[in-house]
């Protein structure tokens, strides 16, 4: 049973990676220029398409979970199995411990492979289609502590943070700090050692300007967070995406986005578990297993797969406008597919 399920897994996972890796490609070529050639489009789709397909996890383990067990549905292996005396409890503990690999797989993936190569992808990208070492579009990025503001214009070269300004206002809302800094070394604890620093400050109403070579500060972006800083939150792992999300907290910034990626990305694995448990109950045909051919199965699955991801996105984009828990809401969908499940599963005649 393990031996067809990861093979079902490999199969959908291969064709999907397949068509959206082709779709993703052809895509990309309308966004050729300098050295970003066909070849480096082609690595650029290979790199971030282990990220895309980890969001399709959930639908890659139903249909290939259906595909699995309709097959040996189809050559009457089930049959024989339930007829050797094994209960329907032993057969979804012997599926149970292939599905509690591919969880470990999924974390692991999210934490140390995935978000890795969809930075590398990002960057060489950028290199290559700009030319430069800058890695921060937009305008940079701004961080806020109190009444501190931090913003970070460019990334150079080696991940060293450059163009950064920083303005400190009273309580009144006056400006009382100015300053400019060239570039920064990034140590432990959050600490920003800035290098050739322009520095205006608020003395008796007037601001006096001064150079400093090196000013610390603390209280700003950790060096495993800078690599993400101008990529989305799908790049960055879950541990950093947890820091960063309670580094958000303690400045008092919004942390609805980076705290919904990851408590989403933390219960896929769970939603996967639970899609192979639907899938048993479709494949096996509820017990009558003369009445449905393998297509059957499988659309049934493909349509149930749909569903359940654009119901998916529906139900977080209304937590975030409802303000709803985002742990309650990002379990939510695991938890209504293993009701689901647990209904079918009761009527099949095993």
């Amino acid at each position: 049973i393990a031996v067809n399920l990861v093979r079902g897994w490999l199969l959908v996972f291969c064709v999907l990676a397949a068509v959206f890796g082709l779709i993703g490609f052809i895509q990309e070529l309308d966004h050729t220029r300098f050295d970003y050639d066909a070849l480096a489009v082609a690595r650029y789709t290979l790199f971030t398409l282990p990220q895309q397909l980890l969001s399709l996890a959930p639908v890659i383990a139903l249909l290939g979970s259906i595909v699995a067990l309709a097959n040996l549905d189809k050559s009457n292996e089930l049959t024989i199995i339930s007829c050797a005396g094994v209960s329907l409890r032993q057969m979804l503990a012997a599926i149970a411990v292939p599905t509690f690999l591919l969880m470990l797989l999924l974390w692991a993936a999210m934490e140390y492979l995935t978000p890795v190569l969809h930075q590398q992808g990002e960057q060489g990208r950028h290199a290559l289609r700009y030319r430069n070492d800058v890695k921060i579009p937009d305008g940079g990025v701004w961080s806020k502590h109190g009444q501190r503001y931090i913003h970070l214009g460019k990334m150079l070269k080696g991940n060293v943070p450059g163009d950064i300004d920083l303005y400190e206002f009273a309580d009144d809302g006056s400006l009382v700090l100015t300053l400019h800094a060239r570039s920064a070394e990034v140590s432990s604890g959050r600490v920003w050692r800035f290098k050739d620093v322009r520095e205006k400050r608020l003395v008796e109403g007037e601001l006096v300007t001064r150079r400093v070579p090196e000013l610390e500060i603390s209280n700003l972006w950790a060096a495993a967070e800078l690599p993400t800083l101008s990529l989305s939150s799908d790049s960055m792992t879950l541990s950093v995406l947890y820091g960063y999300s309670q580094y958000l907290v303690s400045t008092g910034s919004a942390t609805t986005l980076y705290l919904s990626a990851f408590w989403q990305k933390i219960t896929l694995p769970l939603t996967v578990a639970a899609m192979v448990f639907l899938a048993t109950p479709i494949s096996t045909n509820l017990g009558s297993r003369r009445e449905r051919s393998f297509g059957v199965s499988m659309g049934i699955g493909a349509l149930v797969g749909i569903l359940f991801y654009l119901s998916s996105q529906i139900a977080f984009a209304l937590g975030q406008l409802l303000q709803l828990s985002i742990p309650l809401v990002s379990v939510s969908p695991a938890l209504a597919v293993f009701a689901c499940a647990s209904m079918l599963l009761r009527r099949v005649r095993w």
